[in-house]
């Protein structure tokens, strides 16, 4: 039994979960979220459900417990404590104001922004924020209607925007909404990528509180945690290049002052360039740049060996990358430099340095430092994620912490997918990775027009956090944003490479199908035919294509029909391109899609190689299947 007297401090972990939503609509279809940096969604079933609709994934919270002598421990159920969950959530995208650019730009960058729905006046605008009010749950294996954010109301018409249940041990289990975006009124359509008046969706975002009531009584709370709902993560396993703890490492530096440490090549250098390696298979630019075969793979034993060696003699070569990448600091811009990514002034000012994606300060410190060889060689082999499980309590609480921002993207944030440029606000953090949570839902009205001076000054929007605040600068709805945000080749199609790209690791361009996956492993083929399959990337948005306006009008209904990448081994022909685990284009509804009759002939044709077996009796001959088109077709005159 534990002594409330030896209890120093309760905190929630993680200090901000990231749900996302999803539409198979089954009560028990969702994942779990990562609980380390690195991991996967997990739980039963796959990313699908059986009729392929994508599962929601939902974000779990606990409670940590720092005892007066130093020592740290969950507490659930089976140490007798109950604990009672409070989350209060809400959706205030469509009154807000519009999305412009970061408004943490320096002056002369930032733009000021008026009010979305601006026909919308008075005490009307509250119809436009959806607030559900609080929820709370206690005790074990809890769900139920009356659990349900189901209250929220958008001009009348009510929005789920997701529910609470508790698990075997008492621990709370956030779900966010379907996925389901609408306009007020029926026919109306979306015109741009982040700005839709009338529209709104069901992420949001919110406090996580918790109240621990011990044996003899006595009632603890706990310092909150916050969770947002977000859109789907369409390439689970892949990472930004730059993540949101990258960001997040950078601000408490600066701001807080937190250690740099030593620059250690695994944690440092080689995890950067496998995240840049690892997004070949989301933009055909990227697989050229540092995909299979490029001096900046970084899963190919040469190229690690360069990268590993600190020595004088090698000092060049790593001067050489090192001055690839953008100074973060700079104030001319380098369009061909890394990061191969926009910038959060993409799209304002295109000249600009800030145009392309930098890494952060810090990154780019230790950076410097590995060219210099200044850096720990402490390579062990390819790091995998660590076990929950085995952690200590501290490190547990730690991982919890990490693993949603290192999910997040950390830019460009024009808005972004998950969260966007307000999180790197000083003021939105208590301190290191613990957000200063507030109750109440975040306030609204700063006029008819939004100033940066307005936004990031004391007693704006951003002192603190509430329910609302950290999602209601996204797109809306999030459909139309991640329909429009791609690669260089659709703004610019007679570009050589398809890079720049916004954000690959969570909306892909460029990707392997699983049709020429199946090719790659064959196992009749050549090399050079290998590489063909292996080579050829499909437009991830192809079913989807049209004009602008209809491919987002699409999205809004379509999203969840799009390939989710997963990981796959190779088979002994992909083994010997000297490839790990491939992340493939998989789950496209067979309606959506049509038959498969040009890789069949693909296929026939590659049984002529030579030294494998002819067998005619397979039907060489034959007619192939007969051929079922695809549900979308476009005509010569929409393309």
């Amino acid at each position: 039994m534990i002594e409330v007297a030896s209890v120093k401090q309760l905190r929630v972990h993680p200090g901000l979960g990231i749900a996302r939503v999803g539409n198979a609509p089954a009560d028990a279809e969702f994942l779990l979220a990562p609980e380390v940096p690195g991991g996967m969604p997990h739980g039963a079933g796959g990313f699908r459900d059986e009729q392929g609709r994508i599962r929601r994934q939902a974000a779990r919270f606990r409670v940590y417990a720092e005892f007066q002598d130093g020592s740290c421990r969950e507490l659930t159920a089976s140490d007798g404590v109950r604990i009672e969950w409070t989350v209060e959530i809400a959706n205030l995208k469509a009154g807000w104001y519009n999305f412009e650019n970061a408004m943490d730009l320096p002056a002369g960058f930032a733009k000021s922004a008026a009010r979305r729905n601006t026909s919308v006046q008075g005490a009307d605008r509250k119809q436009l924020d959806i607030c559900p009010g609080p929820r709370s749950v206690t005790g074990v294996m809890q769900s139920g209607p009356g659990l349900r954010f189901d209250t929220g109301r958008f001009f009348g018409k009510p929005v789920d925007l997701g529910e609470l249940r508790t698990d075997e041990e008492g621990r709370l289990i956030f779900l966010g909404g379907r996925g389901l975006s609408a306009p007020q009124v029926a026919g109306t359509l979306p015109t741009t990528f982040a700005n839709n008046d009338g529209w709104h969706d069901d992420t949001a975002d919110g406090p996580v509180w918790a109240q621990v009531a011990f044996a003899d009584g006595t009632r603890l709370e706990a310092e909150p945690g916050y969770v947002a709902v977000t859109p789907p993560n369409f390439a689970p396993g892949l990472f930004g290049a730059v993540t949101m703890l990258d960001v997040m490492e950078d601000l408490f530096h600066r701001t807080q002052g937190t250690p740099a440490g030593r620059c250690s090549f695994t944690r440092h250098v080689w995890s950067l360039f496998q995240r840049m390696t690892d997004l070949q298979w989301t933009n055909h630019g990227l697989y050229m740049l540092s995909g299979l075969g490029s001096p900046l793979d970084a899963h190919a034993p040469a190229v690690l060996g360069r990268l590993r060696d600190g020595s004088q003699a090698n000092a060049a070569f790593r001067a050489a990358v090192f001055q690839l990448f953008r100074d973060p600091s700079a104030a001319a811009a380098r369009p061909t430099a890394l990061l191969a990514h926009y910038g959060d002034y993409y799209g304002d000012f295109d000249g600009e340095a800030g145009a392309g994606l930098a890494i952060t300060s810090l990154m780019y410190a230790r950076l410097r430092d590995w060219a210099d060889g200044n850096f720990d060689d402490d390579w062990a082999g390819e790091p995998l994620p660590p076990l929950f499980t085995a952690l200590d309590a501290r490190a547990q609480a730690a991982a919890l912490d990490a693993a949603g921002l290192f999910e997040c993207l950390g830019g460009p944030f024009h808005p972004g997918i998950e969260l966007t440029w307000v999180m790197r606000l000083p003021s939105v953090w208590k301190r290191p990775y613990r957000l200063d949570v507030r109750p109440g839902v975040a306030p609204q009205d700063f006029g008819n027009v939004l100033t940066p001076s307005t936004c990031l000054g004391a007693g704006g929007p951003y002192d603190g956090v509430r329910a609302g605040a950290l999602t209601r600068f996204m797109g809306t709805p999030w459909q139309t944003d991640e329909a429009s945000c791609l690669s260089d080749l659709e703004y610019e199609p007679s570009t050589y490479l398809s890079f720049p790209s916004f954000w690959g690791a969570r909306v892909p361009n460029r990707v392997l199908s699983a049709q020429a996956w199946d090719r790659v492993n064959a196992g009749d083929n050549s090399r050079e035919q290998v590489m063909k399959h292996f080579s050829w990337r499909e437009d991830w948005l192809r079913d989807l294509k049209g004009d602008y306006a209809k491919k987002i009008a699409r999205m809004v209904t379509h999203w969840w029909e799009l390939g989710i990448l997963e990981p796959r081994s190779p088979g002994p022909a992909g083994t010997a391109l000297g490839m790990g685990p491939a992340w493939i284009e998989a789950g496209r509804p067979a309606s959506v899609a049509g038959s498969n009759s040009k890789a069949a002939l693909a296929a026939k044709i590659e049984a002529l190689h030579a030294g494998a077996p002819i067998q005619l009796a397979a039907g060489m001959a034959a007619p192939l299947a007969p051929y079922v088109p695809p549900r979308r077709r476009l005509r010569r005159d929409e393309v």
